[in-house]
């Protein structure tokens, strides 16, 4: 098992992406903290072996820090936890604004912050450890209508991930970003059942897809099981398109 001996921590693990991951990295013998601000959605990994189940919110930096410090200890973080707001700058809110970039970004740098130290320590001091953020296609990468909030704290994810990367290239930590294309998760389908059509959301959604099709959750979590193992042990600073051809 490409995991073996590693504990790892994935937000949002309730469903989509997150829970997709957690089950991956359990797989491959990782010990999985998966969390989620809602404990009902962690109901379904009982029995799964390797996998404790954590209620958290990462808006509450003092939450990540009792929860990352409970932790018998941290090799992998999966930052996965975010927000999908539709719109364009003149229909973005103050509100909107605040709520993306706290979750989206300021989660992901509360938990960086709170993991990075225990990593420090990992092969005795030498340091060991893979973050892994979540951004998007949609930010520094591509640009797509409707998505003025969602796009410019994606971009931030992906400055963010290089920033830490490159403090930290020499301590055995590497910092990398996920960039899905569409995804079928349950998010995605609150969104599309949002709209007055549904079924015509979900035409559009497919449509920019040039395979002709959405990703699934378990076509994404490969990847995250890729860098958080050894073998990815030279990549860092990386954002990883994982998007059906829609940069192409």
């Amino acid at each position: 098992m490409r995991l073996q001996n590693k504990t790892a921590l994935v937000t949002a693990a309730g469903q989509g992406i997150g829970r997709a991951s957690a089950l991956a990295l359990a797989a491959e013998g990782a010990q999985v903290w998966a969390t989620d601000v809602n404990p009902r959605l962690l109901d379904g990994y009982e029995g799964v072996p390797n996998v404790r189940c954590v209620q958290l919110d990462v808006l509450d930096k003092d939450a990540i820090g009792r929860v990352i410090a409970a932790m018998p200890a941290i090799d992998v973080l999966f930052n996965c936890a975010g927000f999908v707001h539709g719109g364009t700058v003149l229909q973005a809110s103050d509100e909107e604004w605040n709520f993306a970039l706290n979750l989206n970004v300021r989660a992901q740098f509360w938990a960086i912050q709170a993991a990075l130290p225990r990593m420090l320590q990992n092969k005795g001091g030498q340091g060991a450890g893979s973050i892994i953020n979540m951004a998007s296609v949609c930010s520094s990468i591509k640009g797509l209508p409707n998505r003025f909030i969602y796009g410019t704290t994606k971009a931030a994810v992906i400055g963010l991930t290089k920033s830490v990367a490159a403090d930290y290239v020499a301590n055995g930590i590497r910092c990398n970003a996920i960039c899905p294309g569409t995804v079928d998760t349950p998010s995605l389908q609150d969104r599309i059942n949002a709209n007055a059509d549904p079924e015509a959301a979900r035409k559009a959604f497919i449509a920019r897809q040039p395979m002709g099709r959405l990703a699934t959750a378990e076509e994404i979590a490969p990847l995250v099981v890729y860098l958080a193992s050894e073998e990815s042990v030279f990549v860092t600073g990386q954002a990883y398109a994982v998007d059906g051809g829609i940069t192409l």
